[in-house]
């Protein structure tokens, strides 16, 4: 919680608290879809006061401060990690660049009209062939060329308009120094020990069969990341802990992480606010360690249909101090500017005390003016009885 800048939500500030929380834990999850915000939006909100899209957005886009790319799956990481990547962008190449892959045949083009025209999308370039692609959809050859230009390395995203990414050649969009600098893990084993202990700071506290936790890195399965975990053992920069209530368990920590933890210790903490999180918060990446620790049962139901739903498809969990104490699903109301909460969930054993009923309120109201909105409105009595 610490860790996460949880502990004492929204204590960071404007565009450098957003460059200070990427430089703790690494990189945050994006994901389009856009109920109450994206992602990486609301990642942000919960710990950057007063925070707005537009702030992220600069950062990526015009100060180019932060990436848009790849880590644990799509994810936001600073520009200075570009060379780090090197290994995931090689083996995209190893894989896509050959001239009879369908999309490689239309490479030239792409890179010709972006070359002469600057960031394109998908619409801008003409094609009239359609070719299979992920998740089994047709879709245009020429976007399919785009995305496998973009994890090759030689293009990267110029920004965005909604979900429309328009791409531009990559040596226009990372500086020359970054660009070109080396892979500076010349083995595989030196770039999963960098991997590994990169992403213990995505997650602060981790077990080796955390598999959602590990996506993303190159080369690695359980055996290799058990190797990687040991040899920053022994080198000291990791530590292996364990938790009274979960005897026998293994847990591992960054060695800077413990040493922060611990001197925050004896600091005063504000421990009676709350935070509205998404589903792919890196405090959840790890389901199972979070039924554990917090006995928070948590599924993210966006791929389940409405009939198996026990919630919603965007349901938030609700974070106060250092518990979880309901789930939210909300949206806006374009029409009327307006913060919907169609349901609010308690979780079991929670009692609404004066504190909790006030860090909440302030939290709803906050999320609202996050996402721009005049109005807060709700028919469910759980939320009334905050509102």
């Amino acid at each position: 919680m610490y860790h996460q800048r949880l502990i004492n939500p929204r204590s960071l500030n404007g565009w450098q608290g957003v460059m200070e929380l990427i430089q703790s834990l690494g990189c945050i999850q994006y994901d389009p879809v856009n109920v109450v915000g994206r992602n990486p939006d609301l990642v942000l909100q919960s710990r950057i006061r007063d925070y707005q899209p537009a702030i992220l957005n600069d950062l990526l886009y015009q100060d180019r401060l932060l990436w848009d790319g790849w880590d644990k799956q799509s994810s936001i990481h600073s520009i200075n990690d570009w060379h780090y990547f090197k290994r995931y962008r090689d083996r995209m190449i190893e894989q896509y660049n050959h001239p009879d892959y369908p999309p490689m045949k239309v490479a030239d083009l792409v890179r010709e009209e972006i070359r002469k025209n600057g960031a394109a999308d998908s619409l801008r370039i003409k094609h009239d062939t359609k070719i299979d692609w992920w998740w089994g959809r047709p879709v245009s050859i020429i976007r399919a060329c785009l995305e496998v230009l973009y994890v090759m390395g030689e293009l990267g995203i110029h920004h965005r308009n909604g979900t429309r990414r328009y791409f531009d050649l990559v040596e226009r969009l990372v500086p020359a120094d970054i660009l070109n600098q080396p892979d500076p893990n010349p083995t595989l084993a030196d770039y999963h020990d960098w991997h590994v202990l990169r992403r213990l700071g995505s997650l602060g506290f981790a077990r080796v069969g955390a598999v959602e936790g590990w996506l993303g890195i190159t080369g690695m399965k359980t055996p290799e990341r058990t190797a990687a975990l040991h040899r920053l053992v022994e080198k000291g920069d990791v530590l292996v802990v364990g938790v009274d209530e979960l005897p026998g368990k293994e847990f591992f920590i960054r060695r800077i992480d413990w040493d922060d933890y611990q001197e925050r210790l004896d600091a005063p903490i504000d421990n009676k606010k709350a935070a509205l999180l998404p589903p792919l918060d890196n405090l959840l990446w790890d389901r199972t360690l979070l039924r554990w620790l917090f006995d928070f049962e948590y599924v993210w139901e966006v791929y389940k249909v409405q009939t198996k739903r026990k919630y919603g498809h965007y349901t938030m969990p609700v974070l106060y101090g250092d518990r979880f104490v309901g789930r939210l699903d909300a949206r806006v109301d374009k029409k009327t500017n307006t913060l919907v909460i169609d349901n609010w969930w308690w979780e079991n054993g929670v009692n609404l005390e004066a504190d909790m009923r006030n860090a909440l309120q302030e939290c709803i109201h906050e999320f609202g003016r996050y996402l721009s909105t005049e109005f807060i409105r709700s028919e469910n009595q759980s939320a009334l009885e905050i509102l």
